[in-house]
């Protein structure tokens, strides 16, 4: 794999200011394992935060009489 070429785009630029970072800051609570979801403009709107979309879920969920249960994997056939 060649080295890509270092340009003016690879710089950061002098106006960010990284002082006050705290290094690692959302480390551990990315390590437990991260599930992003992007809403909808209009669906985020009616949700304000995390908790009220768990929890719509979850009832929905409740109200629906299924739960979520992860598939067996099937075995493989050996081919001969």
């Amino acid at each position: 794999m060649a080295a890509r070429k270092r340009n003016e785009s690879d710089e950061m630029r002098s106006h960010y200011d990284f002082s006050g970072g705290v290094r690692g800051k959302y480390a551990a609570r990315y390590a437990e394992g991260a599930n992003v979801v992007v809403l909808a403009p209009d669906v985020a709107e009616v949700f304000p935060d995390s908790i009220a979309v768990n929890e719509a879920l979850r009832t929905l969920v409740r109200i629906s009489g299924n739960t979520v249960r992860a598939k067996k994997p099937r075995p493989r056939r050996s081919r001969e």
